[in-house]
């Protein structure tokens, strides 16, 4: 036991004589920045839900925000439910988006494009200002993460409503 305890000992003589030698703070609570900054944990079930408003939503939609942007942050983030037939409306992002499919099973479509299906463990990533639409299949509700930044104070620019046309493509 004896013996463990020295080769750990000696093991940790380069890494002490690195951080001496690079100035590199002895303990992270020396670093002001590091100080004043503290774990922020949002519990599950505080934050309320939300309707989707209808000029943006066709169908029962759920928003379950998870976070917001903090400090220097720009990024938001919501669990999304859509029941069967359920759609946002045409819109864009001046950031992109990337959401991730929990549940479920759903369909997205750029303009101009085919509507393609999504499943669980499908991660979607929409670029910066391109016109697009996301939610359930017609028969079977989904779940996604959506993940967003803002720009300008702005995460969304929503468009007209996708027609049942549009939608059954």
């Amino acid at each position: 036991m004896k013996s463990i305890r020295v080769v750990c000992a000696l093991a940790l003589i380069p890494v002490l004589a690195l951080v001496s030698v690079h100035g590199l703070p002895a303990a992270a609570s020396e670093d002001p920045k590091i100080v004043s900054q503290s774990i922020v944990i949002a519990r599950s079930g505080t934050q309320p839900s939300m309707r989707g408003d209808a000029h943006n939503f066709t169908g029962a939609v759920r928003i379950d925000p998870l976070f917001l942007p903090k400090a220097s942050s720009r990024v938001s983030a919501a669990y999304v439910t859509f029941e069967p037939g359920a759609r946002t409306a045409w819109h864009t992002h001046p950031v992109g988006q990337t959401f991730i499919i929990t549940a479920g099973s759903g369909l997205v479509q750029r303009w101009g494009d085919e509507v393609q299906e999504i499943h669980p463990g499908d991660v979607v990533w929409i670029p910066p200002g391109q016109k697009h639409w996301h939610g359930a299949s017609l028969t079977t509700a989904m779940t996604h993460i959506a993940i967003q930044e803002e720009l300008a104070g702005k995460n969304v620019e929503w468009m007209e409503p996708v027609t049942d046309e549009q939608y059954r493509k």
